[in-house]
């Protein structure tokens, strides 16, 4: 195994001026692993969204892993919040139904564990960051990599503010997964770049989570500008719903997100639908 790759720039830069000196990209990351097998078969990863209680904590435990079975490579468990501030209205709804029936953030690292124990996809959480200070960062990250979790999407963290998470993500070996969207400027770009590692999570629209019928065309630029900044991996997230799509971005990205469809095929027809359209996403059918 390589040497664990310094992040750290060069000086004067935002990214000198806010990211630990000892900031080093995950040597081990599961993420990274599996989507360099991905490139090698000649595919992007297919990185599945679903949250952790929908409709109850056991149907989403049995829909995870059937997305798992059936050609995710990546699948993210999402914690529900009460603020969900990038959630559509599909996610929105199903958080909220969850919420109502009560789940809890360990019930996210029962379906990780399920994942990992019960497929070959790689595991992540992906979670709004006040659940994460509540349970406590380095309990969070304990706890999840006991699980076999490899890491945390973080949509509303900043690298500026995840001193404590940049410290647990090092101890623990786990991935941070930070967010750049078309806005995302030059300097910020590069500093986002530099604190993450497993991927770059490109959204490529501003607005909020939904299946659509097109998806942007500032796809393709958030990806160039995040690779230009040095980016080893970029995913693209929001707005995807079918294979096109999945073909489409997959011709310049690593790996294409997909959630609300699958939240909205397992809210109308279970577990069986989310494993029938996980098939379709990856093109096993």
């Amino acid at each position: 195994m390589n040497a664990p790759e310094s992040v750290r720039p060069g000086v004067g830069g935002l990214a000198e001026r806010i990211l630990p000196r000892d900031l080093t990209r995950n040597p081990d990351s599961k993420l990274a692993a599996r989507i360099a097998q991905c490139k090698a078969e000649g595919r992007p990863a297919l990185v599945g969204y679903l949250p952790a209680g929908y409709p109850t904590v056991a149907e989403s435990v049995d829909a995870a892993v059937a997305l798992g079975q059936n050609g995710a490579d990546i699948i993210e468990i999402g914690v529900p919040y009460s603020d969900p501030v990038m959630d559509g209205t599909v996610i929105q709804n199903a958080t909220t139904r969850a919420l109502a029936n009560g789940v809890r953030v360990a019930d996210a690292f029962t379906v990780v564990r399920a994942v990992s124990e019960r497929t070959d996809a790689v595991p992540v959480v992906m979670t709004y960051w006040n659940p994460v200070l509540q349970t406590g960062v380095d309990e969070f990250s304990r706890r999840l990599l006991e699980a076999g979790g490899a890491g945390i999407i973080t949509p509303d963290l900043i690298p500026d503010e995840a001193g404590d998470w940049f410290e647990a993500s090092q101890k623990y070996g786990l991935d941070r997964i930070f967010l750049v969207a078309p806005s995302t400027t030059r300097e910020r770009m590069d500093m986002t770049v530099k604190a993450s590692s497993g991927f770059v999570y490109a959204v490529s629209i501003m607005g909020v989570t939904g299946a659509r019928d097109q998806v942007s065309s500032a796809a393709e630029d958030v990806v160039a500008r995040a690779r230009e900044a040095g980016a080893q991996n970029v995913c693209v997230g929001l707005g995807v719903s079918n294979r096109g799509h999945v073909e489409e971005i997959g011709a310049y990205a690593d790996g294409v997100i997909v959630g609300t469809a699958l939240v909205r095929a397992l809210g109308e027809g279970g577990a069986d639908a989310v494993g029938l359209l996980a098939s379709e996403l990856s093109g096993r059918r």
